[in-house]
C-alpha cells in the first residue's frame, strides 16, 4: 500500500506539472533553473523549486549541478521523458490516459462519496474538464496508429466496404473525435456522423475535425443515437470505449442496429478484462476495476433507470446486450493492447 500511496502522490505531481506547462515549457525552452522557469512561466519560484526538486527526487526530471546551492541547480526533461510526460498521440504519452483523470477524480470524491450512501450517478459535470480531456486523449494513440489496423487485419470485409465505394460511418459516443479522423483519413471515399450528447466534448470534436481538414466529410453533432434513425443508413456503426458507460445499453444498441445498412456492422471497442471474476486480479483486472469504482460505475448509474454496468464488462455481459437487442451472433476479437477488446455484433 505504501507503493499505492507513492504512485498516487506522484501522479498528482505530474498533473501539477502537465496542467501548469511545466513538462512543455522545458521540453520547449530546454533546460532551467527555479529562476528561469518561473520566468518563463510566470509561476511562484517556491512553490516551482519544492516541485522540481520533487520531480528529480522521482526520476520524472534530471538534475544537474545537484549538489551545488539550489539557485543554481539545472533541471532538465531526459531524452525520452516528453513522450511520456507531454499530451500527444505517441502511445506512451500519459497525459490523457493517467495525469489528467486524477485531477477530475479529486475534484468528483465529495460527490462520490454521498453516491456510495444514495445509490445515484454522477454527470460528466462532476468529474469536469479535466476527466473529458483526459478521456478524450486517453484512446488517441490507438485510434490514431493501431484501430485501422485492427480493421484490416481483423475484418477485412469490413475495410474492404469502406475503401471500394462510398460508404457511411456513424461514430457514436465520439468524444474528441481521433476515431471519426482516422476512419476519415484511411477511407477517403467514406463520410462520417459524429455524435456525443457532451456538448464539450463536441467542441473538442469539430476543432479537431477542422484542424485535420476533413470537415467536409466528418459531421460531428450534439445528438442521442436514437435521432439517426430515419435518415441514412450506415455500413458502419462505431460505439467505441462507450457501451460500459451507457446508462441503458440495450436500447442503444436496438437504434445501432435499425441504422444499419443491409450489409452493415456494428463494431463496439471497450474493456478487455477476464470472462469471470478472480480475486485477486491481475493488474489489469486491478486497473480496471479502479477506474470502474472511481468513474464509470458512477458515470453509468447518471441516467434513468441506469443498469450499472461499470468498465468491468465481461464477454458474456456483451453477448447478453447483443442478444437482447436483436443481434444473432457476437465475435470477439483479441487485439494487441491489454486494455481493449474488439466485437463486431451481427444479425
Amino acid at each position: 500500500m505504501f507503493r499505492a500511496m507513492l504512485a498516487t502522490q506522484e501522479s498528482f505531481t505530474a498533473y501539477l506539472g502537465a496542467k501548469l506547462g511545466l513538462y512543455r515549457a522545458l521540453h520547449d525552452h530546454g533546460p532551467a533553473t527555479v529562476a528561469q522557469l518561473a520566468a518563463r512561466t510566470g509561476l511562484h519560484h517556491r512553490y516551482l523549486r519544492e516541485w522540481l526538486e520533487q520531480q528529480a527526487s522521482s526520476g520524472l526530471l534530471a538534475c544537474d549541478a545537484a549538489d551545488r546551492p539550489w539557485p543554481l541547480r539545472i533541471y532538465r526533461l531526459p531524452p525520452g521523458h516528453e513522450r511520456v510526460l507531454i499530451a500527444s498521440d505517441d502511445a506512451l504519452s500519459l497525459t490523457s490516459a493517467a495525469f489528467l483523470p486524477v485531477g477530475g477524480i479529486a475534484g468528483a470524491l465529495p460527490s462520490l462519496l454521498a453516491a456510495f450512501r444514495t445509490g445515484g450517478g454522477l454527470s460528466a459535470e462532476v468529474f469536469g474538464a479535466d476527466w473529458r480531456d483526459g478521456h478524450g486523449g486517453a484512446n488517441r494513440a490507438i485510434y490514431t496508429h493501431e484501430l485501422v489496423g485492427w480493421l484490416g487485419r481483423h475484418l477485412p470485409d469490413v475495410a474492404s466496404r469502406l475503401s471500394d465505394g462510398p460508404s457511411h460511418i456513424a461514430d457514436i459516443g465520439c468524444g474528441a473525435g481521433w476515431a471519426s479522423i482516422s476512419l476519415a483519413r484511411a477511407h477517403p471515399r467514406a463520410r462520417v456522423s459524429a455524435v456525443d450528447l457532451d456538448a464539450d466534448a463536441v467542441a473538442q470534436a469539430r476543432a479537431h475535425v477542422q484542424a485535420a481538414g476533413l470537415a467536409t466529410r466528418i459531421d460531428v453533432r450534439t445528438l442521442d443515437a436514437a435521432d439517426l434513425a430515419g435518415g441514412d443508413l450506415f455500413d458502419l456503426v462505431c460505439l467505441f470505449d462507450v457501451v460500459h458507460e451507457l446508462a441503458q445499453p440495450v436500447p442503444v444498441l436496438r437504434v445501432c442496429r435499425r441504422l444499419l445498412a443491409p450489409t452493415g456492422t456494428v463494431l463496439v471497442l471497450d474493456s478487455r478484462v477476464a470472462d469471470a471474476f478472480h480475486a485477486p486480479g491481475d493488474e489489469i483486472e486491478r486497473f480496471q476495476y479502479a477506474t470502474s469504482v472511481l468513474h464509470c460505475l458512477p458515470a453509468g448509474l447518471a441516467g434513468d433507470a441506469a443498469v450499472g454496468t461499470g468498465t468491468v464488462m465481461r464477454q458474456g455481459t456483451v453477448r447478453g446486450y447483443a442478444a437482447s437487442s436483436g443481434f444473432a451472433d457476437v465475435r470477439s476479437y483479441d487485439l494487441d493492447d491489454r486494455l481493449h477488446r474488439l466485437y463486431r455484433l451481427e444479425e
